[in-house]
């Protein structure tokens, strides 16, 4: 019997209609940019495995401190306990978190992390005895596949079944250079005939929706008038977090900060399932009561695990590392370099890059999980690049270790797609 073969047999894959989909590659290991399948095959890895592996796949800083740890302390349960590796990461956070963010909750995935900032803007304002039941969000916008996170999330490919089940949701436009004044307006009815808690957003590009940019200086002005209303604040940073949009995180571009904060994906270079929820003092002091179920009694058994935290605080040192940050400059270089020389295409309708990365929609019309995307991702492997396609978005967001010569390969493999279909 074949891997693949094998792989039928019990597993049910994410993401995946299994009556129609092709066999899944099978990856044996993966070094630096590149996955090797099992003959050996090598795939370069342009979209840092969902934008996680950051650092490179098996990144030996990284692994020899999970391996230091497991030695140490493998596991213990967060609540009652605490661990170095836990009190370390905190403070290590708050030398690169905005000023405003004090306080570290633990969870285990980026949908999770999500969720408790979800429930803590609910929960803030219950114990203040105002009981507000809507959140504010992006239109296109997706922030994880738990309850509370979907229900934020604007894209019905993946809350369809789930409609009638959701919080309460109102949603404006991203803002743009030309609709600031439109959006505003919006936000100013949704404050004035809503009781709402938080406005939940992704800062500066919104991931799963195909890499669409906002304005900085519209966010900016949103994020003030809710703060002017009374209204929490948090910030997706999942995918934008740690070095992928020119600055540590995304929300370091805006004058006006978040309440509360969602980290993940590459917290961990991809070696290890956590995830973090940061706020402000403000937002942590609104749990403290004499009354017990006023703390806030959510909880996973993995929270803080040592050897997700001890691959964090390596993963923080080589991001901040002269070698990371002269390489994500060069990234951005040679993205904005490719974005000039296929911006004319005639199969382009626009091409933009922010960071380390960069983002072609085609002028082609296919759906989000369709034949001819399905086509597309195919085309890809075959050259060996690993991309996945938002719908007729090609977009790449490489681990920061990705040589020149890889990047070529990348931008070939796209050159040719423009080409041929």
């Amino acid at each position: 019997m074949t891997t693949q073969e094998k792989d039928k047999k019990h597993l049910w894959h994410p993401l995946t209609q299994h009556q129609t989909a092709q066999d899944p590659v099978v990856i044996t290991r993966a070094k630096g940019a590149v996955m090797y399948d099992e003959d050996g095959k090598e795939y370069i890895d342009g979209i840092a495995s969902w934008y996680t592996a950051m650092y490179g796949h098996g990144n030996e800083h990284i692994t020899t401190a999970m391996y230091k740890q497991m030695q140490a302390l493998d596991f213990v349960m967060f609540s009652g306990f605490t661990h170095p590796p836990a009190i370390t990461l905190a403070e290590k956070l708050m030398e690169i978190l905005p000023e405003n963010q004090e306080k570290i909750f633990f969870n285990d995935n980026g949908s999770t992390a999500v969720e408790a900032a979800i429930k803590m803007a609910i929960q803030l304002y219950h114990n203040k005895g105002d009981k507000r039941d809507t959140l504010i969000a992006f239109q296109d916008g997706f922030h994880g596949d738990t309850f509370g996170a979907m229900s934020a999330s604007g894209l019905s490919s993946y809350n369809g079944p789930f409609e009638d089940f959701l919080l309460k949701v109102v949603r404006i436009p991203t803002p743009q250079e030309d609709n600031l004044e439109e959006v505003m307006a919006k936000l100013d009815a949704i404050l004035a005939t809503n009781k709402c808690a938080a406005f939940i957003f992704e800062p500066l590009v919104q991931g799963a929706a195909g890499m669409k940019f906002h304005s900085v200086n519209g966010l900016d002005a949103l994020i003030k008038k809710c703060r002017e209303a009374n209204v929490l604040t948090i910030a997706d940073e999942i995918m934008t977090g740690f070095g992928k949009t020119g600055t540590i995180f995304a929300c370091d571009q805006l004058e006006n900060k978040p309440d509360i904060m969602c980290l993940s994906k590459a917290l961990t270079a991809g070696m290890f399932p956590l995830s973090i929820t940061s706020c402000t003092q403000a937002v942590f002091d609104s749990f403290l009561s004499d009354e017990v179920h006023k703390g806030f009694f959510h909880a996973h058994t993995f929270s803080a695990h040592p050897v997700g935290c001890a691959a964090a605080i390596a993963g923080m040192e080589v991001l901040q590392s002269s070698e990371i940050t002269d390489s994500r400059k060069r990234i951005e270089k040679a993205h904005q370099v490719f974005a000039q020389q296929v911006a004319a295409h005639p199969k382009v309708r626009d091409v933009r890059t922010k960071g380390v990365i960069i983002a072609i929609d085609l002028n082609i019309e296919m759906e989000r999980y369709g034949n001819l995307r399905d086509e597309l991702y195919q085309f890809f492997m075959k050259r060996g690049v690993a991309l996945r396609p938002l719908g007729n978005t090609v977009y790449v967001l490489p681990p920061y270790v990705i040589t020149d010569n890889e990047l070529t390969q990348v931008y070939t493999a796209i050159q040719e797609a423009l080409d041929h279909f």
